[in-house]
């Protein structure tokens, strides 16, 4: 379901590892990015019409869900099958991509599920 080789895919690797504690490991078939909790999955899908359309290069993260509307609303975003209800976004990744805002929404998707003393960590990292 993913490319190894795919250079948007290396360069989510590369930002999502530099947290505290990061690893990755397949799940359903795609890279997830985790330390005792998932904060990032490498792909996702939306279902229209009944059918699932696949978004391979996107990435989803878990939002704060006072940010989670305005998020929602910026283009380039959607509303991931099965995850999206739980409080995740996906951020198509083929258009523009900032990787500035991306930096930032796998930091607040990590800061969310990393618990207390990775979080701590990354903030001595970020003086």
């Amino acid at each position: 379901m993913f490319d190894d080789a795919d250079p948007l895919l290396h360069r989510v690797r590369e930002i999502a590892l530099a947290f505290p504690d990061a690893a990755e490991k397949v799940s359903h078939g795609r890279p997830a990015f985790f330390t005792t909790k998932v904060f990032g999955y490498y792909g996702g899908s939306i279902k229209v019409d009944g059918e699932y359309r696949r978004h391979d290069q996107s990435l989803m993260v878990l939002t704060d869900p006072d940010e989670r509307s305005a998020l929602l609303e910026t283009p380039g975003t959607y509303l991931p099958a099965y995850l999206g209800p739980s409080g995740w976004i996906g951020v198509d990744l083929t258009a523009d991509t900032d990787w500035t805002e991306i930096s930032e929404l796998l930091d607040a998707s990590y800061r969310l599920t990393a618990g207390k003393r990775r979080v701590a960590r990354l903030d001595e990292i970020t003086r």
